[in-house]
């Protein structure tokens, strides 16, 4: 086969992976010899606490595309290069020093992501090297599903049908990424050194292990292999905390350890042969999908209402407002479902889907405070943190974003509370303090007896806190706020 480049360079960024990786397919189809390259981004990496999990996720998932990419190559000399940098310098600086013809990559659509690439591609074409940009952790992208007057979609049902439409019963096309692996170069002198350590990049450990999060495509198909028994049952599972429902590969998707086409590929006959757990998961990748396309064609949304009108609410504000954002944060606003989920989140980075609508509605509709604070937090934290679904559910719980809960629907967390945590076991497993509070109490303790409070060794501002706010209160203070949305509709 003819290659129509003499060298390419695979820059990979959110497809850490080896198996049906489009970007490295396409490389290894058309170019004579291939060299692969990971930046770790000073831009974002300054930025970030020295102990962040998803950095020490990153370079463990490193260490092994790095040994497949060796494998795959058949040299000893083989593998990835990892450098430490500015990526919108490196990549020209790089692509120039290893003479390639075309730089290959995956399509990323976040503001920040999609400004780099124009200046890299800038870059590149005034060397003359091409850049060659591929769809990757995606089923469809941009404008590829669009309503019959060709416009995108701001309404999810609508748009998961199209988007299994648009599938066909065969699902999406894999990408053969590990023929022709004898084109990977050998890396040159200077730039063959081993992946670099959390303490080279000036990291710290964190408690990732210990969590029980394997990096790597290794770990990705690990888990996989776990969820795959239980997918028939994911409706059922998904709403529960305490219950072993969802499929936790959040943050392999994020970071492309695992491939979303296979993903589907293995959710599609389940769902075609009328199996509800499985068509229920599948829809969660549809709103992934969705999610995707919301921020490539209404770009404000990333700082904004995706409705409008929803920007002229006036949020709480001044030192009240902190204090209150700062018992969110910290688990310490009296609701013990709330407090509980955000304990999961600041001990391991993840919080169960169910949670994020309960605290983050809390922090809207409870706290009156900005949902872009709960947004920026859950940046902060979520191991999967993904700009369009992390604002996608916060414009959700908002009442602000395209198919959003109406703003006068208001989750009351203590019965969500009753409902996804009975006996609460979860509550109690992040709590505890109310481990010896009932399967009643234990929801609401500021309204249990005092006697119970007593024999369960609870002292209500000592060893939990009172509510900050009452709920039919808050309740009615959030419909006085979202007035100004109704008259303006």
């Amino acid at each position: 086969m003819q290659s129509t480049y003499s060298t390419g360079l695979v820059w990979f960024r959110r497809d850490l992976r080896t198996s049906d990786t489009p970007a490295l397919a396409l490389a290894l189809q058309s170019c004579a010899q291939v060299h692969c390259v990971f930046v770790f981004d000073r831009s974002i990496l300054d930025t970030l606490p020295r102990a962040d999990r998803r950095v020490e996720f990153i370079q463990a998932s490193l260490v092994e595309l790095h040994a497949e990419l060796r494998a795959l190559s058949g040299k000893a000399a083989g593998g990835l290069i990892v450098r430490h940098a500015v990526a919108a310098d490196e990549i020209p600086r790089l692509a120039a020093s290893l003479k390639a013809n075309a730089v290959f990559a995956a399509h990323d659509y976040e503001p920040a992501s999609l400004a780099r690439d124009a200046i890299v591609q800038t870059a590149l074409s005034a060397d003359g090297v091409a850049w060659v940009g591929v769809k990757d952790h995606v089923i469809f992208e941009r404008r590829e599903v669009l309503t019959q007057t060709g416009k995108p979609y701001g309404v999810f049902t609508p748009y998961l049908r199209a988007w299994l439409g648009a599938m066909g019963t065969q699902g999406p096309a894999r990408h053969d990424s590990q023929s022709h692996g004898e084109r990977l170069a050998v890396r040159p002198s200077g730039l063959d050194a081993p992946v670099p350590s959390l303490a080279d990049i000036g990291f710290e450990s964190t408690n990732l292990r210990a969590l029980g999060i394997a990096p790597g495509a290794s770990g990705a198909q690990a888990m996989l292999e776990d969820f795959l028994p239980r997918m028939d049952a994911y409706d059922e599972t998904r709403n529960f905390p305490a219950v072993k429902g969802p499929s936790y590969l959040g943050v392999h998707l994020r970071f492309g350890t695992v491939s979303v086409r296979q993903l589907v590929a293995l959710a599609l006959p389940r769902h075609q042969d009328g199996n509800k757990g499985a068509s229920v998961w599948l829809a969660e990748l549809g709103w992934r999908d969705f999610y995707f396309q919301i921020l490539a064609n209404f770009p404000q949304v990333a700082t904004g209402a995706f409705k409008p009108e929803y920007n002229a609410i006036t949020w709480e504000h001044g030192a009240h407002a902190h204090a209150l954002f700062d018992a969110w944060c910290q688990g310490r606003t009296g609701y013990p479902l709330v407090d509980a989920a955000m304990a999961q989140l600041n001990q391991s980075g993840y919080m169960h889907n169910r949670l994020r609508m309960v605290a983050g509605s809390f922090l809207v509709k409870h706290l009156g405070l900005d949902w872009r604070w709960g947004e920026a937090y859950f940046a902060r934290h979520l191991n999967d943190f993904d700009l369009s679904a992390n604002n996608g559910g916060w414009q959700w719980v908002a009442s602000s974003g395209c198919d959003a809960q109406p703003y006068f629907r208001i989750f009351n967390p203590v019965t969500q509370s009753e409902k996804f945590d009975a006996t609460g076991k979860f509550i109690k497993r992040y709590l505890p303090a109310l481990v010896g509070l009932d399967a009643k109490s234990v929801h609401a303790p500021w309204l249990a007896k005092p006697l119970v409070l007593q024999a369960a060794g609870v002292l209500l501002g000592r060893d939990y806190p009172a509510p900050v706010v009452d709920h039919a209160t808050a309740r009615a203070l959030t419909l006085q706020r979202y007035g100004v949305v109704k008259r303006a509709a």
